[in-house]
């Protein structure tokens, strides 16, 4: 019986044949990462909608030549990471609501 980590690898390497992208490399363990850090900071469903757009945004930066797959992923994920560690889930009315992307958001955590 396969482990989880073999079975996401098998499934990532599934669809990125599907995609026929089977050049690209997947950091696995980066994009969950992502999704834990957006499921607990914002809310769970968050956590596929974040890595979807961070890919998506990824994508177009590789594909319009604005820098190589690699450093298009990379830099999709830390900025995603960033904004999801700095969102506030606060009820709307507070202080903290609507602080995401603002540059004025600060935070206790580090």
């Amino acid at each position: 019986m396969k482990n989880q980590e073999e079975t996401l690898e098998e499934w990532c390497r599934t669809l990125l044949q599907a995609f026929e992208l089977e050049d690209t490399q997947i950091d696995i363990d980066g994009v969950l990462s992502l999704a834990g850090v957006a499921a607990h900071s914002v809310v769970r469903p968050a956590a596929p909608l974040t890595t979807f757009v961070a890919g998506l945004a990824a994508g177009l930066a590789a594909g319009s030549g604005q820098a190589d797959q690699k450093t298009s992923m990379d830099a999709a994920m830390a900025l995603a990471r960033k904004l999801s560690k700095e969102y506030t889930a606060a009820e709307p009315g507070t202080a903290e609501s609507g602080a995401v992307g603002s540059g004025t958001a600060e935070t206790d955590a580090g």
